[in-house]
């Protein structure tokens, strides 16, 4: 019976250890602040592989110690981990107080409470714009536009291309016939009148050799 009961309180202890080795603990909770994009945010994450249901409340400190409550959640952890978010429009380093109630297992503060960034969140309009460009714009062109192109002919209009003109009836100058030109310098005016003269030179002489003639009839 001594050994029995030995052995029933050995059993018992080692259950006990090991129930809460795995039952919630503070440490398997963490508070941290971030920005969802302008908005903050307070996000709170449960580790406890347990599933132990846990409540979380969120208290603003205030100046001179007063607290604001801001949020209260249940949350139910897991192994690779749980997130709740509470909506908070935190300023730059503001303190809260996490506080963790899983009963019979927790009722405490998370450590070292939570402190917010240095910088708040940011808008996505608070991005300074470059500005405008002085470059002035160039006016519209007021050139005719392409489709105001000179039409071209069309084929029966082409085909109908005026004849040559008909070959005048007056003869064309022959060429190489070029007496007329106004310099003078291709004329045979000067030929014409050596044959002119050299032909009243013979008819002179014969005219004159006839009157002999009739002369010396005469005085025989």
């Amino acid at each position: 019976m001594r050994i029995l009961g030995v052995v029933s309180a050995s059993a018992a202890v080692v259950l006990g250890l090991s129930s809460s080795a795995f039952a919630c603990n503070i440490s398997e909770f963490k508070a941290e602040a971030k920005c969802d994009g302008a908005q903050g945010v307070i996000v709170v994450t449960d580790t406890d592989a347990s599933g132990t249901p846990a409540t979380i409340t969120v208290f603003r400190t205030n100046n001179g110690g007063v607290e604001k409550q801001i949020g209260q959640q249940e949350v139910k952890g897991s192994a690779a981990g749980t997130a709740i978010t509470f909506s908070e429009k935190w300023k730059p380093n503001a303190t809260y107080r996490v506080h963790v109630t899983a009963s019979p297992y927790v009722d405490k503060d998370i450590a070292g409470g939570l402190t917010t960034p240095a910088a708040a969140c940011k808008s996505e309009s608070s991005t300074p714009t470059p500005p405008a460009s002085t470059t002035p714009k160039p006016s519209p062109s007021t050139s005719a536009p392409s489709g105001s192109a000179t039409p071209t002919p069309s084929a029966s209009e082409s085909s109908s291309a005026p004849a040559s003109a008909a070959p005048s009836n007056a003869p064309s100058p022959a060429a190489g016939n070029s007496n007329l030109a106004e310099t003078g310098a291709n004329s045979n005016t000067g030929l014409i009148a050596g044959i002119a003269g050299a032909l009243v030179v013979v008819g002179g002489g014969a005219v004159f050799l006839g009157m002999r003639r009739r002369g010396a009839r005469g005085d025989s």
